[in-house]
């Protein structure tokens, strides 16, 4: 056995003994347990695809801590290189599940981000941790915030060029949000481009962008690497918005409710392990800094999951808001409403034609009854409604009582 081997076994072999110290009973006992009854998984090995990004954590902790096996299956971590390499292999059954754009599941099952296909969302995987960069070079220049971006654009006129991550997901929608907001058309006043996250940082130190979002560790990274500076968080834009989720097919979720509802109860707890203490977070951190996961320094990730911030240009904060992957359960309920907003901004920039029925589609992706399963079994409270409101940088609430009145009401849109 080598000693690289023996380093990384004896590694998990350390997470899984804390794990059960946390749990307080052998996950593997556990599993013989549960799996005896009728409610056994149909699958026992699912393969989880996810995009080297801090917010992967809960799906690659579940595995490296056994949590998984508590519930009676096992999880097959896929690193994958882009969000349209992880649609193409959810549509084709290659991948089980995926750590996914929240947008991105929206917009496969209306057919905008892809061949159409009926998609699921299990539970959301994390609330804000996101960030939008501008390069050094338009930072020298003034262009600093959202204000100072606007003001350079209109001043020296040229093409701009930003960088979003898949066309119907989050970070696209954050990105044009937050321009829109600082009176930018996203769509008629710069090129937006499609950059898959880990490409980020290498894109823009050769000069592809202007800007772009992403999730961490790659905005830190930028700073880092002293090419980029943070302009704004994501949850600056909406705090506690809804980020990644657990996605697969509603024709999967169909065929194996079991194993649905135990790989979701999997990362449930294992949402819950990350949150639940600081040593627990720099743990992730260390493991998922890993090459065969996120492929960088334990620094680019640990600071940011602390809410330490720095903006690249001398200023630091402590930021409450920071990535949260359960807070005591607020994290991951399937909100209706959280859906239904991707559906609102789809709208907005043209992505989709009509008004769709909003509430409708969030009920058949948005799987509520199964992720309620899954929280008994984690101990995990539950909201009494599956709406939420949340007021954004604008001071504009979304409540999701009106969607297409809310859709149509912003000054720029397409």
């Amino acid at each position: 056995m080598t000693d690289l081997l023996k380093t990384k076994l004896t590694r998990r072999a350390v997470l899984q003994t804390a794990a059960i110290g946390a749990f307080g009973v052998d996950p593997a006992l556990r599993a013989a347990v549960y799996a005896g009854g009728s409610d056994a998984p149909e699958k026992t090995e699912v393969k989880i695809g996810f995009i080297p990004l801090t917010d992967c954590a809960s799906v690659v902790m579940a595995s490296v801590l056994g949590i998984d096996q508590k519930y009676g299956v096992k999880i097959i971590p896929s690193k994958e290189s882009s969000w349209a390499g992880v649609r193409d292999k959810l549509v084709s059954g290659e991948l089980d599940f995926a750590h996914v754009l929240y947008g991105l599941i929206y917009g496969v099952h209306l057919g905008i981000g892809g061949p159409k296909k009926d998609m699921a969302a299990m539970m959301t995987i994390n609330n804000n941790g996101q960030a939008i960069s501008l390069s050094k070079k338009l930072a020298d220049k003034g262009a600093v915030d959202g204000a100072g971006l606007a003001k350079l654009m209109a001043a020296e006129k040229r093409e701009y060029t930003f960088a979003q991550t898949f066309p119907t997901g989050t970070h696209a929608m954050w990105l044009y949000y937050w321009m829109a907001a600082n009176g930018i058309n996203p769509m008629s006043d710069s090129k937006v481009i499609t950059v898959p996250p880990p490409q980020m940082v290498a894109n823009m130190r050769v000069g592809n962008m202007d800007g772009f979002c992403v999730g961490e560790p790659w905005n830190h990274r930028a700073i880092i690497d002293g090419i980029g500076v943070t302009a704004t968080t994501t949850q600056d834009i909406w705090r506690d918005h809804p980020e990644k989720v657990l996605g697969t097919t509603g024709d999967f979720v169909k065929k194996y409710p079991n194993t649905a509802r135990a790989v979701t109860a999997a990362v449930l707890e294992a949402s819950k392990w990350i949150d639940a203490s600081l040593s627990n977070k720099n743990k992730m951190a260390e493991t998922i800094a890993d090459k065969s996961y996120v492929n960088t320094s334990v620094d680019a990730i640990n600071q940011r999951i602390l809410g330490r911030y720095q903006n690249g240009m001398g200023k630091t904060w402590d930021d409450p808001n920071y990535m949260k992957f359960y807070n005591d359960g607020a994290v991951n309920f399937p909100y209706l409403s959280d859906g239904m907003w991707f559906l609102t901004q789809h709208k907005r920039w043209g992505l989709l034609k009509e008004h769709p029925d909003y509430l409708a589609v969030a009920k058949q992706i948005n799987q509520i009854d199964i992720y309620k399963q899954a929280a008994t079994a984690t101990k995990t409270p539950v909201p009494k409604d599956a709406m939420r409101s949340s007021k954004l940088m604008d001071g504009i609430v979304w409540d999701g009582k009106d969607p297409k009145k809310y859709a149509e009401s912003f000054k720029i849109k397409v």
